[in-house]
């Protein structure tokens, strides 16, 4: 890892990530937060240092498993005494626990080393869509205006973002109906010259046969 702190220095900041877990699939989603705490989305990654960022997940009640898995899925845990397994299913799970659902599936996507728990202490999960987190927030995934109170200035920068698209879409067709209408008179004016040398030939041609 580079020890130079230059124009890599946001890099080194561990920032809060938000994650809607509401009709997200367990897999995909947890494969994306193992990424982040690991820290492989920044350019000073290296295995060997714990150089990720925290999440937090909200709605892991409504967190989504695809195929047979809400019916067949089944989570063990043993003892270590004789008869001392202990099996339970998806659903009780779902309704006692969900958000150790998403946290066992987060750490079965993370590397089997000391670094492991560390990661997974920089990962909180709130069944519903209430966190006392709202202020260290820095970055959305899978949100809408509607499902989540967001603070007024990624609002505004929300709002800023579609109005600028707006107006680059606006020039592009406007630009578009320009070129189009360019290009129109030029083929215009090339029909009018071939038109106009035309009749000069025959002009030319009649006053050759008439001197004849």
């Amino acid at each position: 890892m580079s020890q130079a702190i230059g124009n890599t220095a946001l890099a080194y900041v561990r920032a809060w990530h938000l994650v809607d877990a509401k009709q997200r699939i367990l897999g995909r989603m947890s494969a994306n937060i193992a990424t982040t705490l690991m820290g492989k989305h920044k350019p000073i990654y290296d295995p060997a240092s714990d150089c990720g960022d925290y999440v937090v997940v909200i709605n892991a009640k409504e967190v989504a498993v695809t195929g047979k898995k809400a019916e067949q899925k089944l989570y063990r845990h043993h003892s270590g005494y004789p008869g001392g397994l202990k099996t339970i299913s998806y659903k009780i799970m779902l309704e006692k626990k969900p958000d150790e659902i998403i946290r066992k599936a987060v750490s079965g996507m993370l590397p089997k080393n000391r670094l492991r728990y560390r990661r997974l202490n920089r990962l909180f999960i709130f069944p519903d869509d209430k966190h006392p987190y709202e202020k260290n927030i820095l970055k959305y995934y899978d949100y809408t205006l509607n499902e989540l109170s967001l603070p007024d200035k990624v609002e505004k920068k929300i709002q800023d973002k579609s109005k600028n698209q707006d107006k680059k879409s606006k020039k592009n067709k406007s630009k578009k109906i320009s070129s189009a209408e360019n290009i129109d008179n030029g083929k215009n004016k090339s029909v009018k010259e071939s038109i106009s040398d035309d009749v000069k030939k025959d002009k030319k041609n009649k006053s050759i046969e008439i001197q004849i």
